[in-house]
């Protein structure tokens, strides 16, 4: 076999395939019996959603991992490092792990054209059918039906939220999302969904194969009360389950109660000590990640969220509006030219004293001065910088220990703040980000 180094492969996958994304399962599903994959474990959950897939596959994995089963889980795309998406027990794979994975892979193909996504796929599951695991958690990369993800058949398919995003390849409707998304159900087997107001493609598709469908605001559901919340849901013999008083999350709730649900579907033990503790110990970095750090001799404050569509940014802008803070918010934002850069901004414009833009480090990026102008239409105060690091660095500037500087758009974005504070921050101390 090819003797590459991590970044050799990643490069190398970078160029196999004529275009980035090529949805559908045929090449896959060809490459995948060459090399005899079969079911990366005896337990298998699939998430898709518009939103809040990474921190619903972390719920399911440490409630999981709480009972003692050892759980993979796959997930997309990576902040810093390419192994953050094959973990095993909370464990990046290792750079041998996964060049052994592609060499592997590569090997199988044969003259069949892969993309990056579609080899990386394989690779994780390959991996995960030689660890000998109990559970896999797999995250969806783009939309469901026709990604590589949907190779394997799911136990359980959940659906965190339908909104509108990546209109080039699953349409500028709710309906025809929701339909994609739909893609991971399997005849008979348990659905899930996270979204209050689910498009009728979803609740048809589910029909048609006789899915057990679980609604949330029917079957499963939680309510916010003070510095608590509760939840209830359906095990599966019908049964309402009730969790009541737990305490506030970091991460979205609504994502902790889809995963509840699903955890209840497995027959597992039902423990409440052992599940509170399991859903105070998920983390996820750059999801509503609050931290305090000294620089320059100041105490600041940051959160970075990966929020990049209109739907997030309201998430977002109501998660900011529950927690009030004594100064102000300063935004250091970029966005990638397929976001529906209005929609998301407007959502945020009124939670902020201040932005500074940014392009991002790849030909995907949004020009700063486009998003500088939409910001300024709408009567915002904006400056725009070279790059995401000098951005963040004028909001550090001018920000005080009453302040919070909210680094968000894009994957790229919250990486590039992350590098940052690796290489400048002198102390740091994580914080939670309740309610």
């Amino acid at each position: 076999m090819i003797q590459r180094s991590l970044a050799d492969w990643l490069a190398y996958l970078e160029q196999l395939h004529p275009s980035a994304i090529d949805l559908g399962l045929e090449r896959s599903q060809q490459v995948a019996l060459a090399l005899g994959l079969t079911r990366p474990a005896p337990r298998v959950v699939t998430v898709t959603g518009t939103n809040g897939k990474g921190s619903t596959c972390a719920f399911v994995a440490q409630l999981l991992q709480a009972q003692g089963l050892k759980v993979g889980v796959y997930s997309s795309p990576h902040l810093l490092r390419y192994n953050e998406r094959v973990q095993v027990q909370g464990i990046e794979a290792t750079d041998a792990q996964l060049c052994d994975a592609f060499a592997v892979v590569e090997q199988a193909r044969g003259d069949v054209s892969l993309t990056y996504f579609e080899m990386g796929t394989l690779a994780a599951f390959w991996l995960f059918e030689q660890a000998s695991l109990d559970a896999v958690v797999l995250e969806v990369g783009l939309g469901g039906r026709l990604d590589a993800v949907n190779l394997i058949d799911a136990d359980l398919a959940l659906v965190t939220s339908i909104g509108i995003d990546h209109v080039d390849w699953l349409g500028d409707t709710r309906e025809s999302v929701a339909f994609e998304k739909a893609g991971i159900f399997r005849e008979g087997r348990p659905a899930l969904c996270g979204d209050l107001d689910p498009p009728a493609p979803l609740l048809e598709r589910a029909r048609a194969l006789n899915c057990p469908l679980l609604l949330r605001g029917r079957d499963f559901d939680l309510t916010v009360a003070g510095d608590s919340w509760s939840w209830f849901g359906t095990n599966g013999s019908g049964q309402r389950i009730e969790l009541l008083a737990l305490p506030l999350l970091d991460l979205p709730m609504q994502n902790a109660a889809l995963a509840l649900q699903a955890y209840l579907l497995l027959n597992l033990p039902w423990s409440d000590a052992s599940i509170r503790s399991a859903l105070l110990a998920t983390h996820l970095t750059g999801r509503l990640d609050r931290r305090s750090f000294r620089w320059q001799g100041k105490d600041l404050n940051i959160l970075l969220d990966v929020g990049h569509n209109p739907h997030a940014a309201s998430f977002l802008a109501g998660r900011l509006a529950q927690r009030p803070i004594a100064g102000k918010r300063l935004a250091v934002f970029g966005l990638l030219n397929d976001k529906d850069l209005e929609a998301v901004v407007t959502e945020l414009t009124a939670s902020m004293g201040s932005w500074a833009v940014a392009p991002l480090p790849t030909s995907r990026s949004r020009p700063a001065d486009e998003i500088a102008t939409a910001l300024q239409n709408l009567g915002a105060q904006v400056a725009s910088y070279p790059s995401v690091a000098l951005a963040l660095e004028a909001q550090c500037a001018q920000a005080t220990a009453e302040d919070e500087i909210v680094l968000f758009g894009s994957f790229y974005c919250v990486a590039e703040g992350l590098e940052w504070l690796s290489r400048h921050v002198t102390e740091e101390v994580a914080n939670g980000f309740a309610g």
